[in-house]
């Protein structure tokens, strides 16, 4: 895969197209899942701020926008303008933000949308940790005239975008389109959730109520034959999860994890490594992601199943507002299967000697293992506070 081209301002990423790729340019089909539904695979900000703009521009009826951490400047203002734009000609525009997430502008982004004729509510404010309710909408989903969705892992902000310094932080999402979409409209809206069908399954899950989106991942793990590659920026699992997974390794099945070499998140990196020898011995081979900040949320199982969404594979995902998609039309597997390639090709692998180093055994393993722990009671706590919602 080509490097990325330096990014246009926030201004110019509103009209230009996004970035293709040279299937695109060829011409192909997107494909379709389902009866009527098509989906395309967007790598991070550089291909899906584009495409998510250009679908609020053309809004006629109502914009749903969920999203856990939303930027004043930059890009985010470019989002700032065309719902509001949308808000002025008439369409219902609704927007959730969550209140630790967006703690740095959201409350800015609330005022100016509202002033615009949006309807914004923020998600538990920071008073609302003081009541005992923890969790977080994580949720990253817009939905457009009930006909159009994005929904990955991708958040709005500039450190999406690649400049001429330094590249976007590596993150997915998928565009749909289709009868799908007036489903993923009702669940937003508080109703049913959308029905399914063997190609894609979009899940939602509430507060604490996670462990359904896990066992998605569980049963994926528990099926595959031949290979499994995961790719995700905040990887603390539960045993569960590492037992799936070593099974799967011992079994036969090549296992990959792609994972996070820097993380904006303090100690979560020492929290993962504390994991590695257990991994590296079962036979499951590690690569940790150095260009960029790893914010994927995604894995790919035997070329015919993919798991992409806000769902983390950590303790934290379980208590949270989160969504999840699973696609089993191998075009678009293969997509996600090619940009974890490309990404594991150009990642460091972990290697047994370093996990067993001194240093690592005796310090860094102690340091990630009481992260674990904080991690683990604070989960608790955020289910807890759910449950008495």
């Amino acid at each position: 895969m080509l490097p990325r081209m330096i990014a246009p301002s926030a201004a110019a990423l509103a009209e230009s197209g996004p970035p293709r790729r040279a299937a695109d340019q060829a011409g192909r089909v997107w494909p379709t899942c389902g009866a009527g539904d098509s989906v395309s695979l967007l790598d991070g900000g550089d291909e899906a701020y584009p495409r998510m703009l250009r679908a609020i521009t053309a809004a006629i009826r109502r914009v749903d926008l969920e999203v856990y951490a939303f930027e004043a400047v930059g890009v985010g203002a470019s989002f700032v303008a065309a719902l509001s734009a949308a808000a002025q000609r008439g369409v219902d525009v609704r927007v959730s933000i969550d209140g630790w997430g967006s703690l740095g502008g959201g409350r800015v982004v609330a005022s100016s949308l509202r002033q615009a004729g949006c309807r914004v509510r923020i998600h538990n404010p920071l008073v609302a940790a003081l009541i005992g309710r923890f969790g977080r909408d994580h949720r990253k989903v817009l939905l457009v005239d009930d006909a159009v969705a994005f929904v990955g892992g991708i958040n709005i902000g500039d450190e999406n975008v690649a400049t001429r310094a330094r590249q976007g932080w590596a993150d997915l999402a998928l565009e749909i389109r289709g009868p799908k979409c007036e489903g993923l409209g009702r669940a937003l809206r508080g109703g049913p959730a959308p029905a399914h069908d063997t190609s894609l399954r979009i899940s939602f899950c509430g507060l604490g109520g996670g462990w359904r989106l896990r066992r998605q991942y569980l049963r994926a793990f528990a099926g595959a034959t031949s290979r499994i590659d995961i790719a995700h920026g905040y990887f603390l699992p539960d045993r569960g999860v590492v037992r799936a997974i070593t099974r799967a390794a011992h079994r036969g099945v090549r296992v990959r994890l792609l994972l996070a070499g820097q993380s904006d998140v303090p100690f979560a990196r020492a929290a993962t490594r504390s994991l590695y020898r257990q991994l590296l011995a079962a036979g499951v081979s590690i690569h940790e992601w150095n260009d960029s900040v790893m914010h994927a949320k995604v894995a790919t199982v035997d070329g015919r199943a993919l798991l992409l969404g806000s769902f983390n594979l950590d303790r934290f995902s379980l208590a949270n507002l989160e969504a999840l998609v699973e696609v089993t039309d191998r075009r678009v597997v293969a997509d996600a299967e090619a940009w974890i390639e490309d990404h594991f090709d150009r990642a460091r692998p972990a290697t047994s000697v370093e996990a067993s180093s001194f240093a690592q055994r005796w310090l860094f393993d102690p340091i990630g293992r009481l992260v674990a722990r904080v991690a683990d009671l604070l989960t608790r706590l955020m289910a807890t506070g759910a449950r008495r919602r």
